[in-house]
């Protein structure tokens, strides 16, 4: 591996994915600043955002790069060829879009986004990694790669195919590890096989494990009062071996600080704290939850306008935190806004899209069944 794959890499990256806003629906830039330089004053440096990341690559530069030295920082973006363009034309133009909305002459490192069984051909028949090689040579991209979420078998044939792939991006938490959708240790280990460095997206889950159910709590705090339970998702996913940086998608001033008090020295997890972790991995498992990360990939081409992701919220504070009364009171208030889980007319787009497999016209069914009346 090159040395900017090296130990010296902060092992916490800033994910522009979640970014706090105003109640206008506006980014609140002056808490991003004070996030963004909260996270740099820690001596990290690595920044991610998306073409597909609405107003993301527009807040990175307001609250970022146009306060920053370019050299004090790393930016990685991303081109999507399912929902960021219709025709390999429009594909290829993201990049030129996304260095004018980031403010940048480059980024350094770029990836195929989001690649998956369900959309491979796409960026093959586009040509987009050719395109992505390019770039580089071109001096746009410094480094290349991909974020996935497909089985370990495409993940083995894809590196395979191109093994000068610099980097992978991959979806890795200790409630994923062993789960046969997501598959997050097998496309790890597929990952190592071909001596490549990895990106972590996804380590606490879209929030989820950093709430967890009141078990988990409890097993945390019996080890250490102080930790967060994030801490614990984030510092699992750092320790493993060969992983560049764990992004963290960060919402509140609060959540950076956080992150950043126990990974400005990242310190591996101990054997006995790994052992912990195995033991919360076997609560998780015991509770019948919907495993939403609320990426919203599934909204953006539902001819229905369901939001797929607050339904399962709302059925998840019934199955998951005994929160019967409210997640109804969820639901009816979405209800009054649009469709909800009965107007699902099994299309099936949401399924194609979704990075955690879930059975989502079947979810919609038993959360129309469970909120009926």
């Amino acid at each position: 591996m090159e040395r900017y794959f090296g130990e010296s890499t902060p092992k916490l990256g800033f994910g522009m994915m979640r970014l706090p806003k105003l109640p206008d629906d506006s980014f609140d830039l002056e808490q991003i600043k004070r996030m963004v330089d909260c996270f740099m004053d820690a001596g990290l440096t690595y920044f991610d955002t998306a073409f597909v990341y609405t107003g993301s690559e527009e807040a990175t530069r307001k609250t970022l790069v146009e306060r920053h030295a370019r050299d004090s920082f790393t930016l990685a973006s991303k081109l999507n060829a399912l929902f960021g363009a219709s025709n390999e034309q429009d594909a290829k133009a993201e990049l030129e879009t996304s260095l004018k909305r980031a403010g940048v002459d480059y980024f350094d490192y770029y990836l195929l986004h989001a690649i998956q069984d369900g959309n491979i051909e796409k960026y093959n028949d586009y040509g987009i990694w050719d395109f992505v090689r390019e770039q580089k040579k071109r001096g746009l991209v410094r480094h290349w790669g991909f974020s996935f979420h497909g089985t370990p078998e495409l993940l083995d044939k894809l590196l395979t195919e191109h093994p000068d792939t610099e980097f992978v991006q991959l979806q890795i938490n200790y409630a994923d590890w062993e789960d046969p959708r997501v598959a997050s240790r097998r496309c790890y280990e597929t990952a190592r096989k071909h001596g490549k460095s990895i990106v972590v997206m996804e380590p606490v889950k879209g929030g989820r494990l950093a709430d967890p159910v009141r078990a988990i709590r409890a097993l945390f705090e019996s080890v250490d009062p102080n930790a967060s339970p994030a801490s614990w998702a984030v510092r699992f996913a750092a320790s493993l071996d060969g992983v560049l940086t764990v992004l963290s998608g960060m919402s509140t001033l609060e959540q950076t600080r956080d992150n950043v008090s126990y990974m400005k020295d990242f310190r591996p997890l101990s054997e006995q704290e790994q052992e912990i972790i195995v033991r919360a991995r076997e609560i998780l498992g015991s509770i019948d939850s919907i495993p939403c990360t609320a990426c919203r990939y599934c909204t953006e081409g539902c001819p229905m306008e369901i939001p797929i992701p607050e339904i399962f919220a709302a059925r998840n504070r019934q199955t998951v935190w005994n929160q019967a009364a409210q997640g109804a009171a969820d639901y009816r208030a979405l209800a009054e806004k649009g469709n909800v889980a009965d107007a699902c007319i099994a299309c099936g787009q949401c399924e194609s899209a979704c990075p955690q497999g879930i059975k989502v016209i079947d979810r919609l069914a038993e959360c129309a069944e469970q909120f009926k009346g």
